[in-house]
């Protein structure tokens, strides 16, 4: 899948400090020396082609809600089937397959514990697999940036 230069600079240089303004793709642009359009383009392409799946802040969990990390035991006939309907959610941060009997893992955010408990039980309820919560004991921060070859070749 080939990236088109902007595409390549917009998924590298703004994965952190986000402009947070009324305007932000057009802050974007005149930092990059395009017009707005072509920015909103390019995000849409990169929409389209699922390479983003959400733009939005990244808030340290447990500071303004309550978050969790679930586990899920799902047969990889269905595992893609499943992790669609999880990421039907808009609690659900991010999920991913792992190699063990519990290969499907993600974190939900959500307003308090009780909030978090009802969107466990929608998604066991239209999955029909139990969902193992698991409380953060200990906070970690990750920087899940990812810096991008922009050269050409």
């Amino acid at each position: 899948m080939a990236l088109t230069p902007l595409e390549k600079q917009l998924l590298n240089d703004f994965q952190h400090d986000f402009p947070l303004e009324p305007r932000p793709y057009r802050a974007i642009a005149e930092r990059l020396g395009v017009s707005e359009q072509a920015v909103l383009e390019a995000m849409q392409a990169l929409d389209d082609q699922k390479l983003i799946h959400r733009i939005g802040s990244v808030i340290q969990v447990n500071k303004i809600g309550k978050s969790m990390l679930a586990a899920m035991a799902v047969p990889t006939s269905v595992l893609t089937e499943v992790a669609e309907t999880i990421n039907q959610f808009q609690e659900v941060n991010h999920n991913y397959e792992r190699e063990n009997k519990l290969n499907l893992w993600f974190v939900l955010i959500g307003e308090n514990q009780a909030h978090l408990d009802a969107v466990i039980a929608d998604i066991e309820q239209q999955t029909g697999f139990p969902v193992l919560q698991f409380p953060l004991l200990k906070d970690y921060f990750i920087d899940l940036g990812f810096e991008l070859d922009l050269s050409d070749g």
